[in-house]
């Protein structure tokens, strides 16, 4: 039997019960908010979306989605600096099409990486980790190179050893900690310049989500066939999808291409 959207409903007002918080339940969208009483702050949860992950997982995924909510709800009752914090602040990788405001209209540090990639920063808190905005910078009177300097720093100190799968004469390496700067190694240029130097062919580079990085030594025109399959299903599985287009590194450069079946890869 399946659940309902109303008894989805009773199981998070009972799971996330807290004098704290107010809940509502949205019956034309389908959704379940659940926000701060004081300053009307919250998340709002698609009820299909978790009945989904029910029908799948069982109460694991209330399990899941009940902790996410909690660290969420804290996180934005807190006042966060940067001063103090400066190892835990690392770059991001986000899609291009992904928001640069937050939703009280302040502006968050970005910075410009590829057609397909923009760099946002991250102030780690444990189980989660805050995105920079301008405001914060302004109130601790630090600019955006400071920033950028610190998050690089921080990035190259992350361990670069992936995990190797040879296909059809193609070598594949994987770096998937979940520590949630996986893609975020991109950034390492040691790193990258250390697999080119050390690849047989072509280095092409993907992040098709946040916790995965995939570097392919493509050393035959079915590597790219495979390289565009791969990227497409980890951007579809993805927590938080990047991009499904590799890149080519030539040059310290990356480059998003288009893959052609059986063809080599066009420059976007």
């Amino acid at each position: 039997m399946k659940m309902t959207n109303l008894q989805m409903k009773k199981k998070l007002e009972e799971r996330l019960a807290n004098n704290q918080w107010r809940t509502s339940f949205n019956r034309d969208k389908d959704t379940f908010r659940v926000e701060w009483k004081d300053s009307k702050q919250g998340i709002t949860i698609s009820l299909p979306s978790v009945i989904g992950k029910y029908n799948e997982r069982g109460e694991d995924a209330v399990d899941e989605l009940e902790e996410h909510v909690t660290e969420a709800l804290r996180i934005m009752n807190e006042t966060h600096q940067l001063t103090g914090m400066e190892k835990q602040i690392y770059p991001v990788i986000r899609s291009t099409s992904f928001p640069t405001e937050t939703k009280k209209g302040v502006k968050l540090v970005t910075k410009n990486h590829t057609a397909e990639t923009r760099i946002f920063y991250a102030l780690d808190l444990g189980k989660s980790y805050q995105l920079i905005d301008e405001g914060l910078l302004e109130k601790e009177g630090w600019d955006k190179e400071r920033v950028d300097e610190i998050a690089s720093f921080n990035v190259r100190s992350l361990s670069t050893e992936p995990k190797k799968d040879t296909v059809a004469g193609n070598d594949f390496y994987f770096i998937a900690t979940q520590d949630g700067y996986d893609a975020s190694r991109i950034l390492n240029e040691a790193f990258l310049e250390e697999m080119k130097a050390n690849a047989k062919g072509e280095v092409a580079i993907a992040v098709p989500h946040q916790d995965v990085l995939i570097v392919a030594d493509v050393q035959n025109s079915t590597g790219y066939d495979i390289l565009a399959q791969m990227t497409m299903n980890f951007f579809a599985e993805g927590r938080i999808p990047i991009t499904s287009l590799p890149l080519i590194y030539e040059d310290r450069k990356l480059e998003p291409i288009f893959i052609l079946a059986k063809n080599r890869p066009e420059k976007r």
